[in-house]
């Protein structure tokens, strides 16, 4: 099941990435120093705490890199993300009086009056059945402000992730849920014993914040993962194909084309620009996913650019390998190109470990979210080459490993070996990275015979005038 397609009680669906308004731009003729991180001051969202519609509080900050003089690297790190206002503490008051009494006694998720003790703790009706409902159905709740809503009696609906999350933390418990009501006499002992804590007690609180913790990372990859890839089951489900044709040749090319082997260089050029065009705009998306993965604002800047640059192909192939078959290649515009066109481009033997790569990754059968967390472990990869924090990074890989095996185990619990098998993918990956950059010398060398986009230049280090060559 994936965790992101659980409904909210307001807010709808997340809106298809080609919805989303871009944050960023790139024309053909602008210049570009992977300084598309830019958040735009027109975001509109819900203005109330806990919408789940809000955009305010969820975005990351914007990553903002500029080069040294004389370098392509950059010299200046993230902005500093934006502080997390404290929340206000709201009186809590009787929904059926206007006033507070001595008998008034307030649930400890919302602050409304509550009407007893339910599954551990004092709370309202309210959040005594939303709780029930939560465990028995085993429902998987989604936030769009980073898990930060504030849950009050008004807003208690807006965020049902923050809300069941706030359940647990104050101590509701899910056995009371699964194995009946708590006897009388059981709370009683409870709350007379409730200042001693036990070594057992202390163990199950622990692993449930671990618990939680795990599930937190999981929402949070799901949630940028639907957010900013063209490729979702959602967004390629109505997909209609269009072919990449080659232009019929004019007189004028027929004579600068004087041989074979310069007929085959300008078709290369062309089916290289067209590629480059419909792989430009996930270079974004991937940008604006990196920047909402765990941990990963947290790195310095220059680590940050590097994991975007160097992991971008292998991130965008562990994507479109849903629309790739043995024979052609879709973009999640619906633009194909065929295996014949892709030989042109690269050559045989590296597409044939392209499709290899996308037919045993599809065999897998992941769905979105856990394709997500794949793409965020592939993302924080350590050793790559230039890396400075690679501690931090590792470990918050590890976290992202951990939450893609809870996730695969839920979903595949009759497949105990896929895990491992996905783990496996990761090494080919980066060994189709490395190709892939080695087949873009040829791009270095002949980068004037080519007009590129210039996200997708700045990516790949392929210069786009003299001056980059210096």
């Amino acid at each position: 099941m994936d965790v992101f397609k659980i409904e909210q009680s307001i807010g709808g669906g997340v809106p298809s990435p080609d919805k989303i308004t871009p944050e960023v731009s790139f024309d053909a003729g602008s210049e570009f120093n992977l300084s598309f991180f830019d958040t735009d001051s027109n975001t509109q969202g819900f203005s109330d705490p806990g919408s789940v519609g809000s955009t305010s509080a969820s975005s990351p900050p914007p990553l903002k890199l500029t080069p040294l003089p004389g370098t392509s690297a950059p010299s200046q790190g993230l902005l500093s993300p934006p502080a997390v206002k404290q929340e206000q503490h709201y009186v809590a008051a009787d929904s059926n009086s206007s006033s507070t009494t001595k008998s008034f006694v307030p649930c400890k998720v919302c602050g409304d009056k509550a009407s007893g003790y339910h599954y551990g703790v004092t709370s309202c009706e309210g959040c005594k059945g939303f709780f029930r409902r939560s465990i028995q159905k085993q429902i998987e709740y989604r936030c769009l402000r980073d898990g930060k809503c504030l849950v009050i009696r008004l807003n208690r609906n807006r965020c049902q992730y923050c809300r069941f999350k706030k359940c647990l933390s104050v101590g509701m418990s899910r056995d009371s849920v699964r194995y009946g009501r708590v006897p009388k006499r059981s709370r009683e002992r409870s709350t007379e014993e409730s200042s001693r804590v036990t070594t057992t007690d202390a163990d199950q609180s622990d692993s449930e914040t671990k618990q939680l913790a795990v599930y937190d990372v999981i929402l949070t990859v799901s949630q940028a993962h639907h957010a900013n890839c063209g490729y979702t089951e959602e967004h390629t489900r109505n997909l209609v194909r269009k072919p990449v044709v080659l232009p019929p040749a004019s007189p004028a090319d027929s004579e600068v084309a004087s041989s074979t082997a310069e007929s085959m260089e300008q078709e290369r050029c062309w089916l290289w620009q067209q590629f480059a065009a419909n792989i430009t705009p996930s270079v974004q998306r991937v940008v604006e996913f990196a920047k909402r993965v765990p941990g990963f604002c947290d790195l310095g800047q220059d680590d940050q650019l590097i994991l975007i640059k160097i992991g971008f192909f292998e991130i965008w192939l562990s994507h479109v390998a849903r629309l790739t078959t043995n024979s052609l290649m879709m973009f999640d515009d619906g633009t194909t190109m065929t295996r014949q066109q892709l030989d042109i481009m690269y050559d045989a033997d590296f597409i044939s470990s392209v499709l290899h790569f996308a037919s045993t990754f599809n065999a897998l059968s992941l769905n979105d979210t856990e394709v997500g967390l794949f793409s965020a472990v592939v993302l924080l990869t350590a050793d790559r080459n230039g890396i400075t924090d690679v501690k931090s990074i590792e470990h918050h890989q590890d976290k992202l490993i951990e939450a893609l095996k809870v996730q695969v185990g839920r979903n595949h619990a009759n497949e105990p070996q896929l895990f491992s098998s996905l783990l496996i993918k990761l090494p080919e990956l980066r060994n189709l990275g490395a190709k892939h950059s080695a087949h873009l010398d040829w791009f270095r060398m002949n980068w004037t015979k080519l007009t590129l986009p210039p996200l997708f230049a700045e990516i790949f280090d392929i210069p786009k005038s003299e001056d980059d060559l210096q």
